[in-house]
């Protein structure tokens, strides 16, 4: 993407258009640009992954020139901001976030967050989801974010993106003090286990169910996302649509050269 002194900015998130973080991305993003669009769900959408809403309509409410409030997903914003909201002309970036928690390793195929940047990079936007690591009944550290969002924005803008790419940026839970620095990373895996349903009974003795979140040790390998959150690095992991396991291609090939 060539560097423009004045981007236009298409802003979504998951935890939905009042959200600390998504205020605070539009807030340093002035520093870039007047030029700026926020399209985000009207309720929080965490967990919501890159799902459509095919079964029912979108409502839109518009609160200003610029900002709308939708009934729907993260991908519904991407599809809607980029389609019908914006106008003519499309956004030179999409910015998914700042997300309230991490997303880091497998939360990607979760998050709905990243799926708004996974949604951009479809469209053949670049796109960049960004998120504050977190842990219930913590501070949310929003001045780590706030210090290393804008130079990281900056380098992303003057950079060239490469087709079906987007990228993953994650800023440790820590005070800005206690930031080690900025990795370039890969994406981690955990094992097997963050998320578990636990059963509940209501008062008329009907079952339901709350979906766990706790994410088991493991996982930190050197040069992974995992191992800079644990280390109270920035991490910026490149990533692409295709999910092509190339390196298993011969041995399916192999497996399969006889069948039929």
């Amino acid at each position: 993407m060539k560097h423009n002194p004045a981007p236009r900015v298409l802003i979504v998130n998951d935890d939905g258009i009042d959200a600390p973080g998504i205020v605070l991305l539009e807030e340093i993003v002035r520093g870039f640009t007047d030029d700026i669009w926020v399209v985000a769900p009207d309720e929080e959408r965490s967990g919501a992954g890159h799902s459509l809403s095919l079964s029912h309509p979108i409502r839109i409410k518009q609160r200003d020139e610029r900002h709308f409030a939708v009934k729907g997903t993260p991908t519904d914003c991407a599809l809607l901001g980029v389609y019908e909201l914006l106008g003519d002309k499309r956004p030179d970036i999409l910015l998914s976030g700042i997300n309230r928690g991490p997303n880091l390793a497998e939360d990607i195929t979760y998050s709905g967050t990243a799926s708004a940047a996974i949604e951009g990079a479809m469209l053949g936007i670049p796109s960049v989801a960004l998120s504050q690591v977190w842990s219930y009944q913590t501070p949310v550290h929003w001045d780590t974010a706030r210090q290393y969002a804008a130079p990281v924005i900056a380098r992303l803008l003057a950079m060239e993106w490469r087709q079906g790419t987007f990228v993953n940026v994650n800023f440790p839970h820590c005070p800005v003090e206690d930031v080690t620095g900025v990795r370039v990373t890969t994406q981690g895996m955990r094992p097997p286990g963050s998320f578990r349903p636990i059963p509940r009974i209501d008062e008329r003795h009907v079952p339901y169910y709350w979906i766990k979140i706790a994410f088991p040790d493991g996982g930190a390998a050197e040069g992974n996302d995992l191992a800079a959150a644990r280390d109270n690095a920035v991490s910026i992991t490149p990533m692409q649509l295709d999910m092509t396991a190339h390196d298993l291609m011969s041995d399916f090939r192999s497996a399969f050269d006889e069948v039929g």
